[in-house]
């Protein structure tokens, strides 16, 4: 066999474990996520969660303020949390443990509002629902762990 037709049939070979590879990728499915499938197949939870509970248009306007609110709060929050993680990181360099104790406990207040602040924006949510929209929000409660899994959560933009 001549050189040029052995090269000839190693670039051919080539290319095509080149296309099969990237056809496996295009076409291969993500990865599932820890902790089960995404709450309502992957779609966003503010959607979501107007389509589950029937929301009218003036309950949309209602809510979207509501999320309005409740990311600012949020936001608000982590960038505090990341000031506290910063100080409390430096504070390695001269290990005052009083400091760190203090910082720590900051930090687990702020976590403390954070899920405080969650747990009130879908009582809120509930608030502006309509008594025969309830039913609804019974069967979205039993899912709302899974909207601010941080295994999931895209940075800063909780519903």
């Amino acid at each position: 066999m001549s050189r040029e037709r052995l090269l000839a049939i190693a670039v051919i070979g080539l290319l095509l474990i080149n296309v099969c590879t990237v056809g496996f990728f295009f076409f291969a499915k993500p990865p599932h996520l820890p902790g089960g499938p995404p709450p309502f197949g992957g779609m966003e939870p503010k959607n979501q969660i107007v389509e589950s509970l029937h929301f009218d248009q003036q309950q949309i306007v209602e809510y979207e303020k509501l999320i309005a609110q409740h990311r600012q709060t949020i936001r608000e929050l982590n960038d505090r949390i990341h000031e506290a993680k910063s100080l409390l990181y430096q504070s390695l360099s001269n290990e005052n443990g009083t400091v760190k104790d203090s910082l720590i406990n900051t930090l687990g207040s702020l976590q403390r509002q954070i899920e405080t602040t969650h747990y009130n924006h879908f009582r809120d949510i509930k608030a502006i629902c309509k008594p025969e929209q309830l039913a609804y929000f019974e069967t979205l409660s039993e899912h709302l762990a899974n909207f601010f899994n941080a295994d999931k959560q895209r940075p800063g933009r909780p519903e």
